[in-house]
């Protein structure tokens, strides 16, 4: 009589285990959607202030023009981007272009003094510092849900319900965290 419960608590359990990982699976595809979703806003915040931004300096300075133009087409990057990594090449892009430049700022008197360029580097370093955290929040999310996607058991509950791993929204090079080094042409004793 023992052995009349034992096989239908094993399928009890199998079936559990398969209900509990396919809905944790859900659960953190779900947060990752989000996370990402919340990437894509903040990029999009930052990449609406890029045209006002780009008239603000554009009188001032005229001798900047590449970098004008490489802000302008990170926006447009972004814009046509369809996979993550594209997305966040975009978004590596226009990082190192906005600091280098209020680097650049520097040198121009007049326009550190401009009141709406103040305010949207302002507002501009804000929404970067919101990023940041929101691309890691992303990453941790990610981490974990792939490794219930690649950990056994629950590796075959994925692979049943064809979970996938993603990708993390990561920047291709360090230099990106880095401050630029703009030599301001001042150099002397």
């Amino acid at each position: 009589m023992e052995n009349t419960y034992i096989l239908p608590a094993i399928i009890v359990f199998i079936a559990a285990f398969i209900v509990y990982t396919y809905n944790r699976l859900v659960g953190l595809r779900n947060m990752a959607d989000t996370a990402y979703s919340n990437i894509d806003t903040l990029l999009q915040k930052r990449f609406d202030l890029v045209p006002n931004l780009v008239n603000t300096v554009k009188g001032y300075m005229q001798h900047e023009r590449e970098l004008l133009e490489s802000i302008t087409k990170a926006r447009s990057d972004w814009q046509n981007a369809t996979t993550i990594k594209e997305n966040a090449g975009a978004d590596e892009t226009a990082t190192r272009a906005l600091k280098t430049l209020f680097a650049v700022s520097e040198n121009y008197p007049e326009l550190k003094a401009n009141e709406n360029f103040l305010m949207l580097q302002e507002e501009l370093a804000g929404i970067e510092n919101k990023i940041a955290y929101a691309r890691q929040r992303y990453n941790r999310t990610v981490m974990v849900l792939n490794m219930v996607i690649q950990r056994f058991p629950s590796n075959f509950v994925a692979r049943l319900f064809n979970f996938n791993t993603r990708e993390f929204f990561e920047v291709e090079t360090e230099r990106v965290r880095q401050v630029p080094n703009v030599d301001t042409g001042s150099g002397g004793n």
